[in-house]
């Protein structure tokens, strides 16, 4: 699947719930299926900056295509990195920078957090593309 089509596939599932209340618990449920990072990579270096709870995020690229990991130490923030790393991982570093994110805005996200949290989230959509950069870097 191409990011665009995961990324229409989240806005339809959370299209589906009536009220915010559903969508935080639904965002809950994702963050508990989140592939977690191993002990190994919650470092300092993979804390993502600028998010008020601890957010590790590790990338390693194979085939071609790189591979997310992640863990938080909040419930909310672990649901939505589970959302940005389900649109991005397994995908081409290239698709990942070019890659539109306004299904966060589609979805409502943005303005259903906290400033805290939605500069969080901006912080996390960041790292995800550094991370796709330094990695088509080296493909390039």
């Amino acid at each position: 699947m191409t990011i665009e089509d995961i990324q229409n596939e989240i806005i339809d599932e959370f299209s589906m719930f009536e009220d915010w209340e559903e969508r935080y618990q639904y965002m809950i449920d994702l963050g508990k299926e989140l592939p977690l990072i191993h002990d190994q990579y919650k470092t300092d270096s993979n804390i993502i900056k600028g998010c008020q709870s601890k957010v590790w995020v590790h990338a390693e690229m194979i085939d071609d295509k790189l591979e997310f990991t992640a863990d938080s130490d909040a419930i909310i923030t672990k649901g939505i990195i589970a959302i940005l790393i389900r649109a991005f991982s397994n995908q081409h570093p290239k698709d990942i920078i070019d890659a539109d994110t306004s299904f966060i805005d589609k979805i409502g996200l943005k303005e259903h957090l906290s400033p805290t949290r939605a500069n969080g989230l901006v912080s996390m959509v960041k790292q995800l593309k550094m991370y796709a950069i330094a990695y088509q870097t080296q493909l390039n």
